[in-house]
């Protein structure tokens, strides 16, 4: 079993910075991806970002240029940094571990809202 505990949500204005993390523990073995997804009001929840064991990244169309994901393996702690936040970003923000994109597991979710 693996737990995921996430941190650094919150509000900030427009324009504003936000640094998401979320440190794994358990059994951590053969898990290689780690990544952020968000679930706004009414709407499906989207990948974010995701991150490789062996750090290949991947980002939403949305994001691209302005976050940034990375990991720390040697703390199994993945990082979400969040530059020039709209307030479409405006979501809860799980964090995601797993084997790979369809089989992990989940955080609890962090709220981060961004106002204009």
């Amino acid at each position: 079993q693996v737990q995921l505990v996430e941190s650094g949500g919150g509000l900030v204005q427009a324009g504003g910075s936000l640094r998401l993390s979320c440190a794994a523990s358990g059994s951590m073995f053969r898990l290689n991806v780690m990544g952020w997804y968000r679930q706004a009001p009414g709407k499906q929840r989207e990948q974010v970002a995701g991150i490789t064991r062996g750090g290949s990244t991947n980002y939403g169309d949305s994001v691209k240029g302005r976050f940034t994901i990375s990991r720390d393996n040697a703390k199994n702690t993945v990082y979400l940094q969040m530059n020039s936040l709209k307030p479409e970003d405006t979501a809860v923000y799980y964090c995601y571990v797993g084997f790979n994109w369809s089989s992990g597991y989940w955080g609890q979710g962090t709220q981060v809202t961004v106002s204009s």
